[in-house]
């Protein structure tokens, strides 16, 4: 790891949150990440606006002089983590690189709402857009679990978006790629990922639904060019770079990144130096596809 993530993850470790603690506060943890993050500093953007997208909360970034095209961004958090205010700055500086508008997606999350009510979210947006958005073009983009979100709701609606592109996508719930080796050293256990598993499957047997793990579907080769970062030193690497592969075998335009130094979040947060050139390249990507 680079030296900047090093200290990101020792100052992590030294916090001693743990989420499978017994009596632990989902609710507040939830709300102090919240205030905390809209707390940072953050760009400007030209106009920002909450949208009801059919019983969807929804938030639209519109950057200055935007071009035609629209982004759906589905935001990271283990499923059960973080929402559009978390994502709220991040937003910006990617509505703002990208040049287009982008929507961030406030889907349902569990232990309140399990699979499948956060893809099902997602497809509640498509069909408001089909019915109430712009003509298109369309990207769908999301991180870690929004990435999963991101990767199913272009499976689920073929043909709807022109391009994906996904940051370190959080994929398999049985966390069998070797990079989970990394394992906490780097910043996220694996017994961590299974905590968001296990919140986010009703049972067991949706560990088997192409809708929850997605490097099971057989419909890959109906994607749009697809975009898939990852990150060195993330126990998740693997698994994002098995989907990229899986996606060339279909045929589909496919480009893979490995971020090298770097670790698992570090996309969204302007603090790590390649947080910036990270968010231009998914925008270059993206601005390829939908002009």
């Amino acid at each position: 790891m680079y030296p900047e993530v090093r200290r990101a993850v020792e100052a992590e470790q030294a916090s001693g949150l743990d989420l499978r603690a017994p009596g632990f506060d989902l609710a507040a943890h939830r709300e102090e990440v919240r205030l905390a993050n809209l707390a940072q500093p953050r760009e400007d953007v030209a106009a920002v606006e909450e949208v009801d997208a059919d019983g969807v909360r929804c938030r639209l970034y519109t950057p200055a002089d935007a071009l035609p095209g629209l982004v759906v961004h589905a935001h990271g958090g283990g499923f059960v983590l973080n929402d559009i205010d978390v994502h709220d700055a991040i937003c910006r500086r990617f509505a703002n690189r990208v040049r287009r508008p982008v929507l961030s997606v406030d889907y349902r999350r569990p232990p309140e709402a399990k699979f499948p009510a956060a893809p099902d979210d997602l497809d509640t947006v498509v069909a408001w857009l089909r019915r109430e958005g712009p003509a298109g073009p369309y990207a769908a983009h999301g991180d870690s679990a929004g990435g999963n979100l991101a990767l199913v709701a272009a499976l689920r609606n073929p043909g709807f978006f022109d391009v994906l592109a996904l940051v370190y996508p959080f994929l398999d719930p049985r966390n069998g790629f070797p990079s989970w080796e990394l394992g906490a050293a780097n910043g996220f256990d694996p017994s961590e990922a299974t905590w968001y598993w296990e919140h986010y499957a009703r049972t067991e047997a949706d560990y088997d639904d192409p809708d929850l793990a997605p490097l099971l579907s057989d419909r890959l080769g109906t994607l749009p060019p697809t975009f898939v970062a990852t990150a060195e030193a993330d126990p998740l690497r693997d698994e994002g770079e098995e989907l990229a592969r899986r996606i060339v075998e279909t045929g589909v335009e496919t480009v893979g990144i490995r971020c090298l130094g770097q670790t698992h979040g570090f996309w969204r947060h302007a603090a790590f130096t390649a947080s910036e050139p990270l968010v231009r390249s998914v925008a270059g990507y993206l601005d390829q596809h939908l002009s």
